[in-house]
């Protein structure tokens, strides 16, 4: 059986000795592009569900919120300060972000020694990863999750090749930044650290600057951390509810999804950075970024996390491969077989992510449907707040001057939210995660038009409920058939109800 050991301690090389020159021009292009076709494609079918939710959030600023950390509700609220309350809008940063984090791909390629040619294929993988894609179409955590794993990754090689420890409390605010949006980089984190206690080098934990870094980390996240904790750390409770449980159902997905994330075609180049990092006594110091992500795989397997958990690191062994690639296409057969993979990885991924299809394509078509199954979760919204609407105005004068309207979720009261004004709906309002503590509804509001709720459960808080109506979608949707009830006379004032609505988690 063979064992991973802990590498001899090399001594420090000199900051930016015996690497090729960056190809600043070239890389910026890339990244530029990138971002632009982003930025080009943002408009596309509609709203992502939790975009309709961090859009009220941004009207509702806090330090912390119960799903999440307070950053995308603030990224959200400037985007739509400075260019408006509209889908594009939403869309700027993911996409400028994504371009970055392709930027930093390139760097990453000749902090590996990669030169001009494995620079360049590195930024351009990334850029056609479905990883990127996902991350640079929609206002999401993702979208700063996927730049900071990138980043991190990129300041602990240079930590590794340089010894230049004074690195670490800027990893460290990088560290913080992505706390302040997902909590989900303490993963990376911590599959770093096994990765670096196993294989070495050592001597870059043993720094007063590391500790430096923790604690820029700490203060930087420190708003979102404060808030869990005066609130009895509620994002657990909704990450319990995220999780799926350990099956060999569970444990495919989760591999199918590996092969996903980055997409199909750039999949053996991944691996092939993977076992490169293993193997090759050049790279034998960076080995701890390859011994992460089994550690991570394992981790995330227990906890029932979603393969879309590693989309981070996997982008790094992707430019690890692409540097290996980059010295194996000296041909031109293989440069071409390198080009096909890169351009049919980035079709792939456009097809699946980005809005290059009309929406009935995607539905016409079952292939197509299973690869645009995220198109579907951008289309609907806007019908849903009319089959709301359509609702409404069948009430008696009376009973709409008392109405309000109720999601059982984010994304239909999100949905009201946004497009309900345009039809004349009322307030909306939901118990779902933290938009429960956007407001409820005021006690002289005794009609209720709730969207998607159970029935026995929601009835008994009231003398009343009836079938208004059901929802029906011209594209596949999760909402379909869901009723809308029409609710009247809540038995208690809404101060006794509302405590019995609130719940945590997603749909």
């Amino acid at each position: 059986m063979s064992t991973v050991t802990a590498i001899p301690e090399p001594a420090a090389e000199k900051n930016g000795a015996a690497l090729s020159p960056l190809r600043r021009g070239p890389l910026a292009a890339v990244s530029g592009g990138a971002a632009a076709v982003f930025l080009l494609l943002s408009g596309g079918q509609g709203y992502y569900v939790d975009e309709l939710y961090f859009r009220v959030a941004a009207g509702h600023l806090d330090w912390g919120y119960v799903d999440q950390p307070p950053l995308i509700p603030l990224l959200a609220r400037v985007q739509m300060a400075l260019f408006g309350d509209n889908l594009v809008a939403i869309r700027v940063v993911p996409a400028l972000l994504a371009g970055v984090a392709v930027l930093v791909a390139g760097f990453i390629a000749r902090e590996l020694g990669g030169g001009g040619r494995a620079q360049v294929l590195a930024a351009c993988a990334t850029a056609g990863s479905l990883a990127s894609f996902a991350a640079g179409h929609v206002l999401h955590p993702t979208a700063v999750d996927h730049l900071v794993w990138v980043t991190a990754c990129w300041l602990v090689i240079r930590v590794i090749r340089t010894g230049e420890k004074r690195l670490w409390p800027v990893a460290g605010a990088v560290v913080g930044i992505g706390l302040l949006a997902k909590y989900l980089v303490v993963l990376l984190v911590i599959c770093l650290a096994a990765g670096l206690l196993v294989t070495g080098p050592r001597r870059v934990l043993r720094s007063g600057y590391l500790l430096a870094g923790a604690g820029v980390a700490a203060l930087v996240a420190a708003p979102g951390l404060v808030w869990q904790a005066l609130n009895g750390w509620p994002q657990f409770a909704v990450a319990g509810s995220l999780s799926e449980p350990f099956g060999v159902g569970s444990v495919i997905n989760f591999f199918v999804g590996q092969i996903l994330m980055i997409g199909p075609f750039l999949t053996p180049v991944w691996v092939v950075g993977l076992l490169a990092l293993l193997r090759r006594p050049e790279w034998r110091a960076y080995r701890s970024l390859a011994v992460a992500y089994p550690v991570m795989v394992v981790i995330l397997l227990l906890a029932g996390g979603a393969p879309r958990y590693t989309e981070g690191l996997l982008t790094v062994l992707l430019v690890a491969g692409c540097v290996r690639a980059a010295t194996w296409a000296a041909t031109i057969p293989r440069r071409i077989w390198v080009g096909l993979a890169v351009a049919g990885n980035t079709l792939l991924a456009m097809v699946m992510v980005m809005p290059v299809l009309p929406a009935a394509v995607y539905a016409r078509d079952p292939v197509l449907a299973a690869l645009g199954e995220e198109q579907f979760g951008q289309t609907g919204w806007q019908g849903l707040a009319g089959q709301v609407a359509a609702v409404y105005r069948s009430l008696p004068e009376a009973d709409r001057a008392r109405a309000v309207v109720y999601g059982h979720n984010y994304g239909e009261a999100g949905a009201v939210a946004l497009y309900g004004p345009g039809y004349g709906l009322p307030r909306e309002y939901s118990g779902n995660n933290s938009y429960a503590d956007f407001g409820r509804p005021a006690d002289d509001k005794t009609v209720v038009i709730a969207v998607g709720v159970d029935r026995a459960s929601f009835s008994r808080l009231f003398g009343r409920c009836e079938l208004g109506g059901t929802l029906d979608f011209e594209f596949p949707h999760f909402e379909q058939g869901k009723e809308i009830l029409v609710c009247r006379d809540p038995r208690e004032p809404w101060s006794r109800i509302w405590p019995e609505l609130r719940w945590l988690g997603t749909f």
